[in-house]
This record gives C-alpha cells, sequence and structure tokens, in this order.
C-alpha cells in the first residue's frame, strides 16, 4: 500500500517552510532578514525555490499589516499575533495578492505546514479572503511605531514614504569606469540617473550578467553610491573608509584614485570586501579592527564614515527593519564617538563625509547639527544625482523621491572640511 508522502516530500513545501521560518526569524527573533536567510536557506537545493522562499518572506513583511487586516476580517476567531496559523496565512496571502501564484499550488503547499483546526481554519480564511477579490491598498500600511516616527519627522513625505515601499525596488550598479557609462547602459538594457551608474529592472542571477565576472560594476544602491562622490577624485591621496564592509564605497574611492584603507571591525563581513576588491581588480588594504580603539600610522586626506545605524533607509529592499526595534539611544552614541575620532584623523584641509542608511534624524540632521569638531563643507544640487537637490548643506533621500524613476533608498549625508 502507498504511503502517503511527508509534507516536505510534497514539492514547493520546503520553500514555503523556509519562507515560515524566515517570518519567524525577523519577528520572534528581531533578525536581519539577510544574516537569517543563508543557513535557512542553504538545504534548498534549487536556486529558484531558494528565491522563492525569500520573495515570499520579504513581500509578507513588506505588506504584513494589511495582510493581517484581511485575515483579521475573514474570521471571528481572534488569532494571536505569534500564532502559527497567522503566518502561514500571511505567507500564503502575499503568494496570492504578490506574486500571482495560482490558488492550488498555494493550499497544496501551505497547509501541509499545519495540523488539526489551525489547517482548517487557514483553509477556511484563505478560501474566504481570496473569493471575496479582496485587494492589497495602493501604499502598505507601515507599522505602528514605524509610522509614529515618521508622522513626526517627515509630516509631508510619509505618504510618499509608503508609497515608495509598494514595489521591490530595481537594481543598481556602480561602473568602475564613469566613463563607460552609456556603454554599459546599452549592453545591460538599463538607464543612468548620475555618471558611473546603471539601473536595471529586477534581473535574475546578478552574476550572469553581463560585466560581473569582469568586475566592470558591482550592486549599490544610487543613494548609497553619493556619499563617496561627494570626496571627489583622489589623484594619489589617502583616504580612509570606516566601517567599510561589504565594500562598495571601498571600490568606490579606489575607482576615483585615492590610496584606501578600508576598515572594518568583522572578519566575516571583510572577506566579502576582500572578494570584490579581487573581482574589480581595484586595490585597498583591508584592516580588520575596531575604529573605536583603532589608531592610523599617519592623517588622511579623505575620511568616509559610513556609520551603523538603524537601516530603516533600506526598507523598500529590506522590508524587515520595518518590524525590528530601532534602538537609536545606542546608535547614536556610537556615531558620535565615531565621528569624534574620525575627525581627529584628518589632515589640514581634508574632508570628512558622515552617512547613514536611515530615515531617522537623531542618525542624520540632529547627529550633524551636534558636531561642531569641523567646518561645514555643503553638499551642492551640482553633485547630487538627477531629480535630487540638496537639503540644508546636506544629502537627504527617501524611498518616495525618483518615484517615476523607480526610487532611492532612504539616505543621509553631511560633509565637513579641516581648516
Amino acid at each position: 500500500m502507498a504511503r502517503n508522502p511527508a509534507p516536505d516530500e510534497v514539492p514547493g513545501v520546503p520553500a514555503r517552510r523556509a519562507a515560515l521560518r524566515l517570518l519567524d526569524a525577523v519577528l520572534r527573533r528581531g533578525d536581519p532578514l539577510d544574516q537569517a536567510a543563508p543557513p535557512i536557506l542553504r538545504g534548498i537545493e534549487r536556486g529558484d525555490d531558494r528565491a522563492l522562499a525569500l520573495a515570499i518572506a520579504q513581500e509578507a513583511l513588506r505588506w504584513m499589516a494589511d495582510l493581517d487586516a484581511l485575515i483579521d476580517g475573514a474570521t471571528k476567531q481572534v488569532l494571536p499575533d505569534d500564532a502559527k496559523a497567522r503566518s502561514v496565512l500571511r505567507i500564503m496571502l502575499a503568494q496570492a495578492l504578490r506574486l500571482n501564484l495560482p490558488g492550488h499550488a498555494i493550499v497544496a503547499t501551505g497547509l501541509p505546514l499545519l495540523m488539526g483546526g489551525p489547517r482548517r481554519l487557514a483553509h477556511g480564511v484563505f478560501s474566504a479572503v481570496t473569493k471575496s477579490g479582496a485587494t492589497l491598498p495602493d501604499a502598505p500600511t507601515l507599522p505602528d511605531a514605524a509610522a509614529e516616527r515618521w508622522q513626526a519627522a517627515w509630516p509631508d513625505r510619509i505618504d510618499a514614504i509608503a508609497a515608495g515601499l509598494a514595489e521591490p525596488p530595481p537594481l543598481d550598479l556602480t561602473l568602475r569606469d564613469a566613463s563607460e557609462t552609456a556603454l554599459w547602459a546599452e549592453r545591460l538594457g538599463g538607464h543612468s540617473l548620475a555618471p558611473g551608474h546603471v539601473r536595471l529592472a529586477r534581473a535574475g542571477a546578478i552574476d550572469g550578467l553581463e560585466g560581473f565576472r569582469d568586475g566592470a560594476w558591482w550592486v549599490q544602491d544610487l543613494a548609497a553610491s553619493v556619499p563617496a562622490r561627494l570626496l571627489g577624485a583622489g589623484e594619489g591621496r589617502r583616504a580612509l573608509d570606516l566601517c567599510a564592509a561589504p565594500g562598495g564605497k571601498t571600490l568606490q574611492l579606489a575607482a576615483a584614485g585615492w590610496s584606501v584603507i578600508a576598515l572594518d571591525k568583522s572578519a566575516r563581513r571583510t572577506e566579502r570586501l576582500a572578494e570584490n576588491l579581487n573581482r574589480s581588480g581595484l586595490s585597498a588594504d583591508v584592516v580588520v579592527a575596531d575604529a573605536l580603539t583603532w589608531t592610523p600610522a599617519a592623517p588622511f586626506d579623505a575620511i568616509l564614515l559610513d556609520a551603523p545605524c538603524s537601516a530603516t533607509g533600506t526598507c523598500r529592499r529590506h522590508p524587515d527593519v520595518l518590524h525590528r526595534q530601532a534602538g537609536l539611544d545606542e546608535l547614536t552614541a556610537l556615531q558620535a564617538m565615531l565621528l569624534e575620532r574620525a575627525a581627529g584623523w584628518l589632515a589640514p584641509g581634508g574632508k570628512l563625509v558622515y552617512a547613514v542608511c536611515s530615515l531617522e534624524p537623531q542618525e542624520g540632521e540632529q547627529q550633524a547639527a551636534a558636531f561642531t569638531g569641523l567646518s561645514p563643507d555643503p553638499v551642492t544640487d551640482a553633485e547630487l544625482p538627477e531629480g535630487i537637490t540638496a537639503s540644508s548643506g546636506h544629502f537627504r533621500t527617501d524611498p518616495g523621491m525618483l518615484a517615476d524613476q523607480g526610487g532611492i533608498d532612504g539616505f543621509f549625508a553631511a560633509r565637513w572640511t579641516k581648516a
């Protein structure tokens, strides 16, 4: 007599189980999704199944408040926030309403994740929601904590920020040789918003794109590429990239002619930095050390401090940050200490750029206003990508900007010069 297959023997179930585990890692443990994903996805053999699991988790996190509203509207039985049935329904509805997967496949691969009464409940709720023709709003509803902070900080921008989170972002590339911008835009079928930048519609495997193996470009959001641009051409002078891993800004500085020391305290993350340097054919001295205890042998002509931060500006590509505690007090204290140390390592006439991928004014505008160790060097419109203007002499973006071009991450950068 033939036995019924175990749940994980049903094609597609392991990918959904992985998505469920990813959701659990973010919501229960507070893990960043990009840290939780590698060990969870390692056991899934097919690359497209790994990509599907990650996409399901990302869409469930991006639209979680709205998915929960549909779930709660379809059942009289109150489901606790941490109930497994609620999480399974989130990933099932994300597949139906965001990824447009067939209902029969969603049911066949989702219900095996539950047993008994919760399985029957999930089946009933999913059927009720999908048969009613329910849809999601045009923009995700922000989680309460993020909505409260950003309403206070950006009351005129919060609706645009939410709208900017509705879709996963396009793929931004930074070129090793900015003079080849038009060439690579044509080769890859993209368009450019700044010299040395190419934007593509979301692609498949990045390492399969032309130019990857030759190191002609690296993946880097347009906003993340601006801080290094604010230091200009190196002409052989010394630059320090603080908190450098995974290395996009180090590569930019090296390509701009700086003699770069790239410092980061994470040995694991600097391995990726070294791989990117090797692939691109660019060079930098990579140092594994804590910036709070390390001391350079000589001052620098330029320092780029991409400080540890809440990373809330990356929420359109990392929706898990919407659901994690920002921990701003500890972060802002660390940022201030790093700024003071960096200022002391600057040679006369040297420039310091401070940057955070954050939407929190405490980490950006307020941090810059409190720092008095150097002379402000205002950022100008001419230094910024098309469609972005300087804000009070600083670089400031949010996910609602460049909406007709595919958006941009939230970022802040300020610049000073040592007299």
